[in-house]
């Protein structure tokens, strides 16, 4: 005999099984993300590059030397009289230096000045007899040959008497004299070092391939290590000089071009000999494109960049120039508008789609009802 099942039971049933399937819906639908089962948009860092000016820069370590230095050497060997300056004391062009003893040379210079006035006298004479016929010419021309001889004499006398007093050549510091008064000196022996160093000159090498670019009147960025502060491990901005001259010719080991720049050293912080780091402009861009460096992605000897387009990461190669600290000047491949992924690319492909950090998601279509 069959049962009649129980109205009640058989709703309470029906709602059950209708609650489990319209959890179930609800539990797949939230565990496949955006409709259709596509996966979520990659969190990443982007924004777009900066505009500013840089510099094209070259940098080298070069060598300072003096704008002029000689050693002072006598011409003549004699016994040093006088020293006529402190050791290193700043010395105007002309100044006297050393005197040697000039006894020698004094009774030279008188010899030869008796010798001269009396050839002198002897060729007017000469010319008076020959205007009256008493001598022939010849003799006349004699006497005249053997006073220009002695007048030659009196005049390298008086120049050997002048270079007795050793004077400098040109302004500058004098350094530590290598005799003392009475000592005897020969021809070409070292009394001293004279050293100007109001202004110096910087010797520093760059390599050929730029050689076409370089030109006098570039300037030049000067730091020495040397007068570095201590407490600073940079190294500081003493001076800026300018290229006055470009070496003829490359270096045939180094494949390197010599420049030469001079350096204002008016408050003496500079000293020849001492090893200067150099950069030299080359040229500047004004608009010029810079990201962050971690945006590059090199692949295969190629720099390239992601950008954002549609939502979508897009892989560009560009062409790179100029580095700035933490940032890379992009020449060619983006413009000032695209929007640069600087972070997150280990987790994207080229097609990947992309959700820049803090940025809102873009707006779902409502699904559409079930029925």
């Amino acid at each position: 005999m069959l049962r009649t099942q129980n109205p009640v039971r058989h709703s309470l049933s029906l709602l059950a099984l209708s609650a489990a399937i319209a959890i179930g819906l609800s539990t797949t639908a939230h565990t496949q993300g955006p409709p259709g089962g596509e996966m979520p948009p990659t969190i990443v860092e982007a924004a777009r590059p900066k505009v500013e000016a840089v510099s094209e820069t070259l940098s080298a370590v070069g060598t300072l030397r003096a704008d002029e230095a000689i050693t002072v050497r006598p011409e003549l060997a004699g016994r040093v009289e006088a020293v006529l300056f402190e050791e290193g004391q700043k010395v105007a062009k002309g100044a006297p230096l050393f005197r040697l003893d000039a006894s020698l040379v004094q009774a030279d210079v008188a010899e030869a000045e008796a010798n001269a006035a009396n050839s002198g006298r002897e060729l007017k004479r000469a010319q008076d007899l020959a205007g009256r016929k008493l001598i022939a010419p010849a003799d006349v021309d004699t006497k005249r040959a053997q006073s220009k001889v002695d007048e030659a004499k009196l005049a390298s006398s008086r120049t050997r008497l002048g270079k007795t007093d050793l004077r400098a050549p040109f302004a500058g510091t004098a350094g530590l004299r290598k005799v003392s008064p009475g000592e005897y000196v020969n021809i070409g022996d070292a009394l001293v070092d004279l050293v100007a160093t109001d202004t110096l000159k910087l010797d520093f090498s760059l390599p050929e391939v730029y050689l076409g670019r370089f030109r006098p009147g570039q300037k030049i960025a000067v730091s020495i290590d040397a007068q570095r502060d201590r407490q600073d491990t940079r190294p500081n901005v003493f001076s800026e000089g300018e290229v006055y001259a470009v070496a003829p010719q490359v270096d045939l080991a180094t494949r390197s071009v010599t420049l030469r720049a001079r350096v204002p050293n008016a408050d003496g912080k500079l000293f020849p000999g001492q090893f200067a780091r150099v950069s030299l402009v080359l040229g500047s861009r004004e608009n010029a494109l810079l990201v962050p460096e971690q945006a590059l992605w090199p692949q295969g000897g190629k720099q390239n960049v992601y950008i954002i387009k549609d939502g979508k990461a897009e892989l560009v190669e560009v062409t790179t120039g100029q580095r700035k600290p933490g940032l890379v000047e992009i020449i060619s491949g983006i413009g000032a508008d695209d929007e640069v992924i600087s972070a997150g690319q280990m987790k994207i492909g080229p097609g990947a789609k992309v959700q820049v950090q803090g940025a809102k998601p873009a707006a779902q279509q409502p699904a559409a009802p079930a029925h």
